[in-house]
């Protein structure tokens, strides 16, 4: 499936980049998002301050998606108000970019995209959520039978933060 996430407008931010630096490819943002074994979701609670924890994460569809339970503060927090951002990479100056994806989580409900989902977390988590011994056993289950509040991120807006040796920031904006 194509979507609107898959083709961003993209421009470096000259300013906020060492000279000569060039624009992260949004190919090589998502692949970060995708293969990222933790990501970030921050929400914004209903008196202004801001949550964020990290989570597991799938690319599916042309989205970002997580879950989590409905009582759960993130859940809370996007009831009042379902802007977020989801983000990846690995805290270092040198490595693959940071990624940040601004937009709005929508709960999904569609048994079909259920089991995509599902089936994203088994084939990036394997044992992890298949095996009885793995730490979120239950999870794939979970969210086929609609347990868990699964949430798809709209993207609106994303930044990757390139590193060293040469600094970059790039802006995707999705039509």
């Amino acid at each position: 499936m194509t979507t609107h996430s898959d083709f961003p407008e993209t421009a470096l931010c000259p300013e906020f980049s060492t000279p000569g630096a060039g624009p992260v490819p949004w190919d090589r943002a998502r692949a970060v998002v995708t293969e990222a074994p933790l990501c970030r979701v921050t929400t914004v609670r209903p008196d202004g301050r801001p949550h964020m924890a990290p989570l597991l994460g799938v690319w599916v569809d042309g989205a970002a998606h997580f879950c989590t339970g409905e009582h759960e503060r993130k859940a809370l927090n996007l009831a009042s108000d379902p802007h977020c951002l989801f983000s990846a990479g690995t805290d270092r100056l040198y490595g693959p970019p940071e990624v940040v994806v601004e937009g709005r989580a929508v709960p999904l409900e569609e048994s079909g995209d259920l089991d995509r989902v599902a089936r994203a977390y088994e084939d990036k988590y394997g044992e992890e959520v298949t095996s009885s011994e793995g730490t979120w056993f239950g999870l794939c289950e979970g969210i086929r039978a609609a347990r868990v509040l699964v949430l798809r991120v709209e993207a609106e807006r994303a930044l990757a933060f390139g590193k060293a040796p040469g600094f970059s920031q790039t802006r995707y904006v999705f039509t």
